[in-house]
Order: C-alpha cells, then structure tokens, then sequence
C-alpha cells in the first residue's frame, strides 16, 4: 500500500490520527512506526510528544470504535464472512484471528478490552468481541482510551530517548528491534496483571 508508505513519510498530526484509526480497524499499519518516529521527530522540536499521544489515542479510539459499531450491528456471520474473503485476507484478517481475539475478550471480561490493546496480534480486534456481546459503549471507550493511550505513551517514550543517540537514517531497523522486546515485555506484564487479577476474585468468591 504505496499510500501508506507515503503518509508514514510525512508524520503530521492529522497523518497520525488517520493511521492510528486505520491501525485500529483491520488495516495493517504498525503502530510502532507511527507513534515511535512522531516522537523522534518530537524531540527534535518538530511536532509536540503530547500532541502526539493525543492525535494517536483519538484515531485508535474512532478506529475501535468501527469495529465496535461493526461487531454490535452486523453480528458474527457477517464479520465471519468478511474475515475469510479476499479484502479480509489483504488486511491480514481470518476467522481464526477474530476467534482469537473473541476468546481473549471472553475469558477476561470486560476488562480485555483495556488489556487487549497492549497485546499485538489482538490489540485492533480486541473491538469487535465488544461490539458482539453489546458491551456498553461509554465503558467500551473508557477502556480503550485507557489502553490505547498507554500504548502509544510506551512508544512514544521509546521515540523521544532513541532520539539521542540513534540517527534518522537507521530508526526504523532499530525500532524494530526494540519493539521486539518492548512487545515481550508488556505481554509479561498483561499475563502478570490478568492473573491478579483472576486470583484476586477468586480468594474473593472463597472468602464469602
């Protein structure tokens, strides 16, 4: 998608917002090489770092909100059919990738929908479980704005201090490489948050 590449290329607030909001439907545009150059840009005196998070975590919040509005009125078959044909498997998209995020959403409650956005692979499906079991939408987006916005402030942090000493010509390599470890590390501590949190109401239920 040229025309990706071509806004990833000129990193503007209203760039970011519509990349984000992309990022949080099915299209496949990694949310690394967004946020994470903005605020290298940032620091260097180009854009503001908290205009940056600001612009990032509204697109997500439009963006997850289509699938939300997706999930709620056209319902599993539709999303199902849409997920196994040929513009889903553009977007990267299949039945068993919308499965996945379906079975996080409902193992973990709503909560998932704040802890979804921190995992790749569910973060930008995590929406349409929500939509699907009529999760109320003020929590829905509450939730959302939460994890997306604690999403994009990790990368952003990662941008601003790569900014020192890595040059523009070798960011986004070197993106990739620490977004590996960044990606490994927030997983550790969803499972890490999710088991407390499993356990603190199970002692709970114990304890009545």
């Amino acid at each position: 998608m040229n025309w990706i590449s071509a806004l990833l290329g000129n990193l503007t607030y209203p760039t970011i917002f519509l990349l984000m909001l992309l990022e949080s439907t099915v299209v496949p545009v990694p949310s690394e090489l967004v946020v994470s150059p903005a605020a290298y840009h940032a620091a260097g005196g180009h854009l503001n770092v908290w205009l940056v998070i600001l612009f990032a975590t509204i697109g997500a919040d439009v963006g997850a909100s289509i699938n939300y509005v997706a999930g709620y009125f056209l319902g599993r078959p539709i999303i199902y059919k849409f997920a196994n044909s040929r513009l889903g498997h553009l977007c990267l998209l299949n039945q068993e990738k919308v499965e996945k995020s379906e079975k996080y959403f409902y193992d973990h409650g709503v909560a998932a929908t704040l802890t979804g956005r921190l995992i790749p692979g569910i973060r930008h499906l995590i929406s349409i479980p929500a939509g699907l079991s009529k999760m109320p939408y003020w929590k829905f987006l509450l939730y959302t704005t939460i994890g997306a916005g604690a999403w994009h402030s990790i990368l952003a942090a990662l941008g601003w201090y790569m900014h020192s000493f890595v040059p523009e010509s070798q960011l986004d390599e070197k993106l990739m490489e620490y977004g590996d470890y960044i990606k490994w590390t927030i997983i550790a501590i969803v499972i890490i948050a999710v088991a407390w949190y499993v356990g603190k109401r199970y002692w709970r239920k114990r304890g009545k």
